[in-house]
């Protein structure tokens, strides 16, 4: 309950305070813990020479509370004087006749951040309803704002919504719309949540609502789902929406005010990640590095299965942003009732193309938003697998920065969007490629020239390891044969560092150290490694007992 009054008369007026678990009082200067008579002021009491100025000038009809002093209309004016004469940093809030006088900065809306807090909620999980003109801050702050019919005029005009009752019959008939569908029909009149991720060819607006679709984000490597996913996370985060962001590669370590649980070396444990989820409204990085490969599908069941229990009871994290979403949903997962729920919701999937998900994830979805090359082709991928008609869009292959994209449970035509980047670019894959374990197949292997070798480097510091240990012939070979700048190129996804090592590929008189060091300066240059280098791995082989073998690294 937040309300304008003090707290002696309304618990003489209101026997049921026990009905809260918190009570905001004196206009939000005052918590009360009805469980425990426990108060809490928000703001120093009043000043006793403002109150006998008060009365000296005339003012007899005065409340003094712990913070709050209250009169009546027309004192106002008298009121103004007093704080002007006594250079006191003051405001006058009305309600109905009421003439409160506050600390600078403390209303209802504040007294209610203060209570959530101690209750581990969000506003964006709160309704609030009020009539007078001392609820403008309230609703403000809530993320769907009411008033009942018969609340002053100027508040109507604000609100998201008002009641077609007044009084007590307007907030039943709130309470009522809240259990049948949890206000989802006055979502899209919340428009001033809606984010913006950028704009259409004719300039137009393209925004998406905070808390009902889901979206996938797919498309060709390099396309543009990491700056899609930035933009996305960014708005969200500007908000005030908490995200819980699963990271598979390493690449969201370094979001802006976002704390990270994990690293290559040490996987994350899921009650740490509740932990962590419930004690803050950060966005939170679950990084998977530290988690092999095959054991990442059971360690994200497991989280999902807690986040939506903390959803359900917290209404936090807002959204849940899974990266290569295909690493932690294979193809054959079915859902069960231990895992996940029937209805996903508020997440953001991130794949190379729809298949790659299982059919019941692929459900969930209501925006695709297609990336990089064959865009119509992700649509017609996506539609397929979820048995609903391809739509017509005739598109080429798109540039980075923009995106088609489809509201794929309506009527709604595929649209053409140029993102509004993020201010901090994300910077995909650094982690990954310089700590982490890529896929064999995506591996650089140390073969030599008779194949010899089958020295296997999962990133960039075991390539650089190995490539000190091993031997001038096997290094040259490589070398000379383009295979770095190849793996760069096709692997690594780096086209600018590809290229520059292609240079020093072409350096024919250059000796295998002088390339070593170049194209060390290259990498390192581009890629941020840890500040103590791990000791070289010895790459020589010792005997013929030992060829074809990989080393234990």
């Amino acid at each position: 309950m937040v309300t304008g009054r003090e707290l002696p008369e309304l618990l003489e007026i209101f026997p049921y305070a026990n009905l809260f678990e918190w009570i905001v009082a004196e206009n939000g200067a005052l918590l009360y813990r009805p469980a425990t008579k426990q108060e809490i002021p928000l703001a120093p009491p009043p000043s006793e020479e403002f109150v006998s100025l008060l009365r000296a000038k005339g003012i007899t009809r005065i409340s003094i509370g712990r913070v709050i002093v209250a009169t009546w209309q027309p004192h106002e004016t008298t009121v103004l004087r007093a704080i002007r004469d006594l250079g006191l940093e003051l405001q006058v809030i009305f309600n109905k006749g009421a003439v409160m006088v506050l600390p600078s900065g403390v209303n209802k809306a504040t007294g209610m951040f203060k209570a959530l807090a101690e209750m581990g909620l969000s506003p964006h999980n709160v309704v609030a309803v009020g009539d007078a003109e001392n609820d403008h801050a309230l609703l403000a702050g809530s993320e769907a704002g009411v008033a009942v019919a018969n609340a002053v005029p100027m508040l109507k005009e604000h609100a998201d919504m008002v009641a077609k009752d007044t009084h007590g019959a307007g907030v039943q008939e709130l309470v009522e719309r809240l259990l049948t569908n949890d206000l989802a029909d006055l979502e899209p009149r919340l428009t001033r949540h809606h984010l913006l991720l950028g704009h259409e060819p004719d300039g137009t607006e393209f925004k998406i609502q905070p808390f009902r679709p889901n979206l996938l984000i797919a498309g060709t490597t390099g396309g543009g789902k990491s700056t899609v996913a930035a933009a996305v996370i960014e708005r969200l985060a500007e908000k005030g929406y908490q995200v819980c962001v699963i990271d598979p590669e390493g690449d969201y370590g370094e979001l802006p005010e976002a704390v990270s649980i994990g690293t290559p070396k040490q996987s994350p444990n899921v009650d740490a990640v509740i932990k962590l989820l419930s004690t803050t409204s950060q966005t939170v990085v679950v990084n998977l590095l530290g988690i092999a490969i095959q054991d990442r599908p059971n360690f994200f069941l497991s989280l999902l299965g807690r986040i939506q229990d903390l959803r359900a009871n917290f209404g936090r994290p807002h959204w849940l942003v899974v990266d290569e979403a295909h690493h932690v949903w294979p193809t054959n997962w079915q859902p069960g009732e231990l895992h996940t729920p029937q209805r996903l919701d508020r997440t953001l999937l991130i794949t190379l193309e729809p298949t790659l998900l299982p059919e019941a994830v692929l459900k969930t979805v209501d925006m695709l938003i297609a990336v990089g090359k064959q865009p119509a082709q992700t649509l017609r991928l996506f539609a397929e697998a979820n048995g609903i008609a391809t739509p017509t869009a005739k598109c080429d292959d798109l540039e980075q920065g923009d995106f088609l994209v489809w509201e794929a449970k309506t009527d709604a035509k595929p649209k053409l969007v140029k993102i509004r980047p993020a201010r901090g670019p994300l910077q995909r894959h650094i982690r990954k490629y310089a700590e982490g374990e890529l896929e064999p197949e995506r591996s650089f292997y140390f073969r030599g020239p008779d194949r010899r070798l089958n020295l296997r480097a999962q990133n960039l510091i075991m390539f650089l390891q190995i490539a000190d240990g091993v031997d001038d012939e096997t290094w040259n070979f490589h070398l000379r044969q383009g295979d770095y700048s190849q793996w760069f190129r096709k692997k690594i996804k780096d086209t600018e560092l590809a290229e520059e090592t292609r240079k020093v590929e072409s350096g024919c008189e250059m000796s295998a150290a002088e390339s070593r060091r170049q194209i060390r300066e290259l990498v390192e240059a581009r890629y941020t490694l840890p500040a103590t280098p791990a000791t070289p791995v010895s790459a020589r082989v010792a005997s013929s007992e030992e060829r074809g073998k990989s080393p234990a690294v």
